[in-house]
């Protein structure tokens, strides 16, 4: 896939990975404390591990790793709907659970000491860590789980959503807290309470140092409190962070912690412009570079210090390991010009997917076909058994290709096909009321069909202008507009747009999070990732069923006929995919023998080297 990565993603996010086995999807005993919570199989390690398999238990600490993030932040409040959180914010905050990077869907107790679920799974208790410690010295407690969970989802819609079926959060005992839930047999949730990162009550209903009553509704440049491995130690708005190693650390021999964290420094430097920040890279001033680029990749690493070894590339498949996507040009069903199926079927006649693998790809992608692209539930084929059953509940909501028609996307990359394929687009936008009037495409209200492409910066415009170079053939006046990353995020948000490029990332376990990407009820909820504004029954039926799918084999065959159905109705133009990490990174730093699964496990599993920073030259210590 194309695309600049996140630094806060690459900090913060938590990713929900299920393993490829085939048992009863919930494995995790009910009704007993303990120590970890699979949705898969039986967790790796037991109540008495002492660290993951793949850390370097001897990783020095010390040194400093320099990372670079595109645009810029605004807050360092983590859960608001708006704004720009800082990059690394996850370096101070906790969360109740953490994963483990070489199992499936494996999550293993932190600021919880352990967990207890209902038999039924109506709820879900998590038992304190005495230990925990937010940088105060104060202690973190179920009070603070509580308050969290009840501030987050007043301010943030979106979270609302997501905790749709959380009905209420509170302490039942000295250290410990529940959530109880108004679904039985939901066995994500006890995952997703897990994933809760956990603020302290104290300090944000307390004042700064001028004495003003902070405001968890607010946003805030103000240095925050959190208990994590890193605390804030400099920073200019926008621009740069610096985050230290608190030694002190609560959580330094927690089995979960242990040879993690190694770098006394965090420093996080910002770019608005992509080229000037690869620039800047290859000048030393950041050390790890994500390569979003085909060309660049294959052309762009002739400079002296990769000649000379000081800088290496490096393929990482780890960081795909464990999850699916879908991205595109994801059109905004909230505009009454993509409300035709027909219409947005003819749209994806038009991109040349082929054209641009032969001229700008350097053959480095494939064509996505499947919202699920890269898991085993990519739809293929025919349904049949239990995804056809699962298709025939929603029969009279589909079209009938679903049943008897497997998905392709249309292929160019010559004139003759190009032609053929626009020549279909014309026949869908014929059927749908349009006539070309002219070098106009007319629609049935007298009106020329013409939209907007809102791209996140400039890396995808070649992309876009293929589409809309090929669309002008046959009438259509599309355009483009770039925006930087503030702009963007604060349209997508609103659904400001008639068309993005967006996308989704899945993992082993779809389940609640469809709602949030596909569901009726985010459709029109601000800050929702259903960027299409999905409001169909079929998907919400399905999705509904989803999420009480109740072992492996009924989860794969509605994931299945979801992907099956969500691809017929053609919301988005699939783009196009690479399944590993291209990265470049000066060559000081070390890392485990064996990286784990399902990450490459950069920067939180490496370590300074100082022998290798030696050869290397130029940085700082």
């Amino acid at each position: 896939m194309t695309r600049a990565f996140k630094l806060s993603s690459l900090l913060l996010a938590a990713f929900v990975t299920v393993g490829l086995a085939v048992p009863a999807m919930a494995q995790t005993q009910t009704d007993v404390w303990t120590n970890s919570f699979t949705l898969s199989g039986e967790p790796k390690y037991g109540m008495d591990y002492t660290h993951f398999d793949y850390v370097n238990v001897d990783a020095p600490k010390g040194g400093v790793v320099r990372l670079g993030d595109l645009g810029g932040f605004d807050t360092f409040n983590p859960i608001l709907p708006k704004g720009e959180p800082a990059g690394g914010i996850g370096l101070l905050y906790e969360t109740l659970m953490g994963p483990s990077s070489d199992e499936n869907n494996t999550y293993y107790v932190h600021l919880a000491e352990a967990l207890k679920i209902a038999p039924d799974y109506g709820s879900v208790t998590f038992r304190m860590d005495p230990d925990a410690r937010w940088h105060d010295g104060e202690p973190v407690t179920a009070e603070d789980v509580v308050w969290t969970f009840e501030k987050l989802i007043e301010v943030n819609p979106d979270r609302a959503q997501y905790y749709a079926n959380i009905t209420s959060a509170e302490v039942t005992a000295p250290g410990e807290v529940t959530f109880t839930f108004d679904q039985k047999n939901n066995r994500e949730l006890p995952l997703i309470l897990g994933q809760l990162l956990v603020l302290p009550q104290h300090w944000w209903e307390g004042t700064d140092a001028s004495g003003k009553q902070r405001n968890i509704a607010d946003s805030t440049l103000e240095p925050p409190m959190g208990s994590g491995p890193y605390r804030l130690a400099s920073f200019e708005a926008g621009r740069s962070i610096v985050y230290e190693r608190v030694e002190d650390y609560w959580g330094a021999d927690h089995p979960s912690q242990v040879g993690q964290n190694n770098f006394d420094e965090y420093r996080i430097e910002y770019f608005l412009d992509l080229s000037v920040m690869f620039e800047a890279f290859k000048g030393d001033q950041f050390d790890w570079w994500t390569e979003n680029q085909a060309r660049r990749w294959a052309t762009g690493y002739d400079f002296p210090a990769v000649k000379e070894g000081r800088v290496v590339q490096e393929l990482f498949p780890q960081d795909y390991a464990d999850n699916g996507l879908m991205v595109g040009f994801v059109m905004n069903l909230r505009r009454d010009k993509f409300a035709d199926e027909r219409v947005r079927e003819a749209l994806n006649y038009a991109f040349d997917f082929e054209e641009l693998s032969n001229t700008m790809f350097y053959g480095q992608y494939e064509r996505i076909d499947s919202f699920f692209f890269g898991l085993p539930f990519k739809s293929s084929g025919l349904p049949e058994g239990e995804e056809l059953e699962v298709l025939e509940s929603v029969r009279d909501e589909v079209p009938a290709k679903v049943f008897d028609t497997p998905y392709t996307n249309p292929v160019s990359g010559d004139p003759a096909k190009l032609r053929a394929n626009l020549r279909t687009a014309l026949d869908l936008f014929t059927q749908a009321g349009y006539s070309l009037q002219g070098n106009q495409m007319i629609g049935p209200d007298g009106q020329p069909f013409t939209f907007e492409i809102l791209l996140n910066g400039p890396t995808i415009e070649p992309v876009a202008q293929n589409l809309v170079t090929n669309l002008a053939q046959i009438g259509i006046a599309a355009t483009i507009r770039t925006v930087d990353s503030p702009q963007f995020i604060n349209r997508a948000r609103s659904f400001d747009y008639d068309m993005i490029y967006a996308g989704w990332t899945q993992s082993f376990s779809p389940g609640n999070e469809q709602r949030f990407f596909f569901g009726s009820s985010t459709a029109n909820e601000q800050g929702a990732q259903n960027y299409a504004g999905i409001a169909d029954p079929a998907v919400d039926a399905l999705i509904e069923q989803l999420i009480v799918a109740d072992d492996r084999e009924t989860q794969e065959a509605v994931t299945k006929a979801l992907d099956r159905v969500l691809l017929a109705k053609h919301f988005v133009i699939p783009s196009y995919t690479l399944r590993m990490t291209r990265s470049a990174r000066w060559d000081r730093f070390s890392r485990p023998e064996n990286l784990p699964e399902f990450s490459s496990g950069f920067p939180t599993l490496w370590w300074w080297d100082e022998a290798k920073a030696e050869k290397t030259g130029g940085a700082v210590q």
